[in-house]
């Protein structure tokens, strides 16, 4: 049976280090006590939070539910062939430690979203992506459990519907599964994609053929490292605001006022803009409100250094958001879900 803990603060269990509390806290370990603590939640008529990493969460306030901690654990090989393992994660496994056990066991393809902090549970609901690779490239299947019903389910990666940061478990089916485990098809032999700019500069001199998943995995903590603040040291939730996706035409107006802009192709119509550039150039780098601070090093980053309430970081992405309509016409989108 959990152990279900009243008036549970929360400020350890998100990375903006927000102090907010809920109303019921509990940590669960396995689809069984996941179970029992959804049956709490109907037969109590509470609101429910999903937890794992809190790495995409806004607090705006205490919690008036029950946040469920999910805690499960457990990586196993369901099937293999000659090129690729399938390898079945629980969700509550970190994110970075499971790239690093696939790093030591020689399965490759998760090298690019080293340090992405959070659960592997919470990745597929973001389709998390960094320097070129998403993971929709990689998420065979998963499993989740209907919030209402209890019952299990497994989704393809088809039926998952996966996005630019987002999933079907934003959209159609927000807040009506949790996530308990999570299967990748990932390589035998290492296949690098070194297009992002950045990394590919990393490796500039290096024949590709001698280049290693490992090295990759290192330069990709390097670069990260130099722009993002560790939360555990500077409390922050990685990227604030998805990079947007304008229309060609939009941007070849921005474009023609600004030279320097920083963009992606994304095709035939479509461009996306850098969002940290957009901030930066609206002069918010380094700028505090209310104690949340914009990073100095990487102007997508929010900051919340003095541990300051969750309204007050969203008070301050709310101006910015204004200033860079005002200045570009782009309307920003926030990655991190607010509660409640």
């Amino acid at each position: 049976m959990p152990l279900f803990l009243p008036q549970f603060n929360l400020q350890k269990f998100n990375t903006l280090a927000v102090p907010a509390l809920a109303q019921y806290f509990v940590s669960v370990k396995s689809d069984d006590e996941l179970r029992e603590a959804l049956a709490f939640a109907r037969t109590e008529n509470l609101p429910l939070l999903l937890l794992g990493g809190g790495s995409n969460i806004v607090l705006r306030d205490d919690f008036p539910g029950l946040v469920v901690h999910i805690k499960s654990q457990g990586r196993e090989v369901v099937a293999e062939n000659d090129d690729y393992v399938w390898l079945k994660v629980a969700a509550g496994e970190n994110w970075h430690q499971l790239v690093e056990y696939s790093l030591d066991n020689a399965l490759y393809g998760l090298e690019n979203l080293s340090l992405i902090p959070g659960s592997v549970g919470a990745a597929p609901i973001q389709n998390i992506g960094a320097y070129g690779v998403e993971i929709k490239e990689l998420v065979a299947e998963l499993s989740a459990l209907n919030i209402r019903s209890g019952l299990s389910v497994t989704f393809t990666n088809e039926s998952c519907r996966f996005a630019y940061r987002d999933s079907i478990f934003k959209q159609a089916l927000k807040d009506q599964y949790v996530i308990t485990s999570v299967t990748f098809r990932l390589h035998k032999q290492p296949n690098l994609n070194l297009t992002y700019p950045a990394l590919g500069a990393a490796f500039a001199d290096i024949v590709e053929a001698e280049i290693t998943p490992q090295q990759v995995s290192a330069a990709v903590i390097r670069i990260r490292q130099s722009k993002l603040p560790d939360p555990a040291i500077i409390p922050n939730v990685g990227s604030f605001f998805k990079n947007p996706v304008i229309a060609h035409t939009q941007f070849n107006n921005l474009k023609a006022r600004h030279p320097d802009i920083v963009a992606y192709p994304v095709s035939e119509n479509q461009i996306k803009l850098a969002a940290g550039w957009l901030i930066d150039k609206a002069g918010w780098r380094g700028k505090e409100v209310g104690g949340a601070v914009v990073h100095a090093q990487q102007a997508l980053v929010l900051t919340n250094p003095l541990k300051v309430s969750g309204a007050a970081v969203l008070e301050l992405a709310e101006l910015i958001k204004q200033s860079v309509l005002e200045q570009f016409s782009v309307i920003l989108e926030m990655e991190p879900r607010t509660y409640p």
